[in-house]
């Protein structure tokens, strides 16, 4: 299957997108992590990224389309998410051709779609408008969202993530309604044929023992949030102690110290994404901790990393694996 894998990407590279070649250093680095160590960035289609990942100069929907082959061909890139069918669910197919074009070993992390994870209707700018009588509803999410993604990644899956959008102010003063929702809706879930189910959440009111308790009964795992609307993933880290053992899944978002609604601030201020501007060693240095602890354990370990966490996704994954390596 590798060898099958490298032919095909070695004709794929020859019709379109080139890797950039990888050094000996990040080949170095990937020979010394763990094979349970899955490590990458939350999308791949970023031109940018140009002497990182791609060799040459790419358009954003050239990227998008064919450069997953050259993305998977860099040593410290094991993973990569799937972002966008939470505007769109994907189907089975779409699943599948991303799956054609990764190693076996690869593993990807999928954001279950909005219309099961957002509490409202939204309009075109993104402002909510009215209670979503679909969220957290057990049987569309099986079908635009398990049942494809089983499908068509199959033994490729390391986490599919339902990330909750933060919730009207009227389900967070009666938490139990949402709570109930997504236990009901994790009790209907198979077991999937590889990796985990989790949950990421945007409101601290969900860091509760009910959460642990739901979390355990369904098998589902928590998704370490790293974003400004939650505490610090120091603060995360007795929920994560109240549900081990087990796999770990981290979405590693949005630099603190843009703020909880600092997206469009922090994509103004990377640019192309080929820099790493706003290193934060203190949320690495936890991180690599709570790795090496999970994969020494034998356990998985799913990281994708945002270019909006230090500027560059890339680079934070090259720094991430060096800080594990170093321990």
């Amino acid at each position: 299957m590798q060898e099958d894998f490298f032919g095909t990407a070695a004709k794929a590279r020859a019709r379109g997108v080139q890797p950039c070649p990888p050094g000996p250093a990040d080949e170095a680095l990937a020979a010394a992590l763990s094979p349970h160590i899955h490590l990458g960035t939350s999308t791949w289609s970023y031109p940018g990224w140009q002497g990182l990942v791609w060799a040459g100069r790419h358009g954003e929907a050239t990227l998008s389309k064919t450069g997953l082959t050259a993305y998977a061909v860099h040593p410290l890139l094991r993973a990569v998410g799937i972002d966008r069918g939470f505007y769109r669910p994907l189907a089975a197919s779409e699943f599948e051709r991303h799956a054609q074009q990764v190693p076996p070993d690869f593993r990807f992390t999928v954001k279950a779609p909005s219309l099961v994870t957002d509490a409202l209707l939204r309009s075109e700018d993104g402002r909510g408008q009215e209670p979503n009588p679909l969220f957290l509803d057990a049987e569309t999410a099986l079908r635009d969202f398990i049942v494809p993604a089983y499908e068509g990644l199959g033994a490729r899956i390391g986490a599919l993530v339902f990330q909750l959008s933060p919730l009207t102010p009227a389900l967070l003063a009666h938490m139990n309604e949402p709570l109930d929702r997504l236990h009901a809706l994790l009790l209907a879930l198979p077991k999937p044929p590889a990796g985990v189910i989790a949950v990421e959440v945007r409101n601290p009111e969900w860091l509760c023992p009910d959460l642990v308790a739901l979390l355990r009964d369904a098998g589902a795992r928590y998704c370490v949030g790293l974003h400004p609307k939650l505490p610090p993933l120091a603060e995360q880290l007795p929920l994560l102690r109240a549900l081990w053992p087990g796999p770990l899944v981290v979405r590693w978002n949005l630099n603190r110290l843009h703020g909880p609604f600092g997206y469009a601030a922090a994509e103004k201020r990377y640019g192309e994404f080929g820099e790493m501007l706003d290193p934060d060693p203190d949320t690495r240095a936890e991180l690599v901790r709570v790795i090496r602890g999970t994969a020494g354990a034998g356990l998985d370990v799913f990281v994708t990393i945002s270019n909006k966490a230090e500027g560059s996704a890339p680079l934070s994954v090259r720094a991430l694996a060096q800080a594990i390596v170093d321990g």
